[in-house]
């Protein structure tokens, strides 16, 4: 049984509930970012143009831990939808409010938006209740929520039990899913793979299931000193712990480890976000910290992305964050937006890095969930997608 899409369904007369990704950045109640609201509205204005009488969305906004905090209300984002859809968008008091089975059978208000579900324990804890509780408001399940598609949470993955042949995947779900399966079933050859970050051992699947598909392995980023420790490299006071760099010695010794590239510079400083130096060498003084790829470093990757035709890129190569130490993760994207590959950005900080250049629209892909999109490229699936395809059984 494949994935049903809503282009298959029909809201003609029925209510839908449809679970959303609008974990978005707040600051003092205004929306800094409205990128993963923008991506749902094609799914929304499907579900409205088909005929459905009510639609009831739901999302989670932040980590509340379970209890109400009004610093993250859905309501900054029931006023935008509003805005965008041109239509009331109802914010319920609570996901569980009493009223909103009365509000539907009145039919006054045809898009009801459910107060953050992470206000309620249940959702993080996969409860069935809870769960069937939200499935009591509809006739069809709809999940474009492929951020939180690799957790097995109540509103992705256990409504599912009470939705049998009657759940549906967004356009977001399915654009993503395509878009993953590029460099999951089907990457043109030479693959590169680019991947940074903090630590080896967030990223020790990630990187064992593409050594195998890839033909180079760029390494860059805080991710890379523990590599660079391992082979016998100063890397002065570099942040490194010593798990990373035995699992770095385990990486590099494999058949594959011949397919990782590391720097070859580094702009270092001799403290966290200090004075920029160019040090032109591999090895790292001991009073310094590296924080940024150097030049030579940039030049070396970028002949390898020049000649790529699949191009996988998660995690920035520095501290991009302070313009000092930006322009490795800068040139990177650059290298990646001149490029003719297919080329997927995913990861938090990837897609920051990307946002920040302006970039984003020349990438052929930029994934919404940072840890769903290595989930699913680690594992070809997740368990809402599952759920969506294959139901749950109680």
């Amino acid at each position: 049984m494949g994935l049903n899409y809503i282009d298959d369904a029909d809201f003609q007369e029925k209510k839908v509930i449809a679970r959303f990704d609008f974990n978005v950045p707040l600051k003092e109640g205004k929306i800094l970012d409205t990128t993963r609201i923008d991506a749902a509205l094609p799914t929304i204005k499907k579900i409205l143009e088909g005929g459905a009488t009510h639609l009831i969305l739901m999302s989670h906004l932040g980590r509340p831990k379970g209890r109400r905090n009004n610093d993250l209300s859905l309501l900054p984002v029931a006023e935008y939808l509003a805005e965008q859809l041109n239509e009331d968008v109802l914010l319920t008091e609570s996901a569980l409010d009493r009223g909103i089975k009365t509000i539907i059978k009145l039919k006054k208000n045809k898009i009801l938006l459910l107060e953050n579900l992470r206000f309620h324990p249940e959702e993080e804890a996969g409860c069935k209740e809870f769960a069937k509780s939200l499935s009591d408001y509809a006739d069809l399940y709809v999940n474009d929520a492929f951020g939180t598609a690799h957790r097995k949470h109540a509103s992705t993955y256990h409504i599912n039990t009470y939705f049998k042949n009657k759940s549906y995947g967004g356009y977001l779900l399915k654009n993503e899913i395509s878009a993953l399966n590029n460099v999951v079933d089907r990457p043109k050859s030479p693959f590169v793979a680019i991947v940074g970050g903090a630590k080896v051992s967030d990223k020790i699947k990630i990187i064992d299931r593409l050594l195998s598909s890839v033909e180079s392995l760029i390494i860059g980023g805080a991710m890379a000193y523990p590599f660079l420790k391992a082979k016998g490299h100063g890397i002065g006071t570099s942040l490194c712990s010593e798990e990373d760099v035995k699992l770095a010695k385990k990486i590099l010794k494999q058949s594959f480890g011949m397919k990782i590239l590391l720097p070859l510079d580094h702009i270092t400083s001799l403290e966290f976000a200090g004075s920029p130096i160019v040090y032109n060498d591999v090895n790292i003084p001991d009073d310094q910290m590296g924080l940024d790829i150097g030049p030579k470093s940039v030049e070396y990757f970028k002949t390898k992305i020049q000649s790529a035709k699949t191009i996988l890129w998660n995690g920035p190569m520095g501290l991009f964050e302070y313009d000092e130490f930006s322009k490795g993760t800068f040139d990177i994207a650059n290298a990646l937006a001149e490029s003719n590959a297919y080329t997927l950005v995913g990861g938090g900080d990837s897609v920051s890095a990307i946002n920040k250049t302006g970039l984003s629209e020349k990438m052929s892909h930029v994934s919404t969930g940072g840890g769903a999109s290595l989930e699913f490229i680690e594992n070809g699936t997740l368990p809402g997608i599952d759920a969506l395809k294959f139901g749950i059984n109680l």
